[in-house]
């Protein structure tokens, strides 16, 4: 990943979490399990964690999240909102040796699938039923289902939507030496 400025940076999260709300409250598809949709924000998610970081990851997952819930009227749901963050946090440090802005060839791709896989399923098989469970005292078997369920959903969501952004944004970047002075 190459170094981005601090304002930069900061922009991308405010954009970030725009759009990963605009994606997670309109565009969310309900699944079969109750209270528990196909979201296609976390490609958005994965991508942005990948070409900004692990902290711009966390928090565009986290504010994104957090205001999905409570635009719902429902209170916000702090269990699933730390474990997005957790998720966003995870795909930006796994991500770190890859750059979107140079080659993003099948290793890669490859790199940041395994990134993600692993970051959804710590974070909906683990952290979002875990804290749901002390937060909330929901029953277990409910949870982890529900966990389950959103990691399996969002793993194949991120590997479609996350990977066509990561390789657009990529083949539209110029290469470096790419551009040539005219005689």
């Amino acid at each position: 990943m190459t170094k981005k400025s601090p304002i930069t940076v900061f922009v991308a999260i405010g954009i970030g979490a725009a759009l990963f709300f605009v994606l997670g409250r309109f565009v969310a598809i309900p699944s079969p399990v109750p209270n528990t949709n196909i979201s296609l924000q976390y490609g958005l998610l994965a991508f942005m964690a990948a070409l900004f970081g692990p902290l711009a990851g966390a928090l565009i997952a986290f504010i994104g999240h957090a205001l999905i819930d409570f635009s719902y009227g429902w209170g916000v749901w702090w269990s699933w909102v730390i474990a997005s963050a957790v998720a966003g946090l995870i795909m930006g440090v796994l991500t770190k040796k890859i750059s979107l802005e140079k080659s993003f060839g099948k290793k890669q791709i490859i790199t940041f699938n395994v990134s993600q896989v692993i970051a959804h399923l710590v974070a909906w098989v683990v952290v979002a039923p875990v804290l749901d469970i002390l937060i909330y005292a929901e029953p277990a078997n409910k949870v982890f289902v529900q966990g389950l369920v959103g990691g399996l959903a969002n793993i194949v969501t991120t590997a479609i939507v996350g990977t066509l952004l990561a390789v657009a944004y990529n083949a539209a970047k110029p290469k470096a030496g790419s551009l040539r002075k005219e005689n």
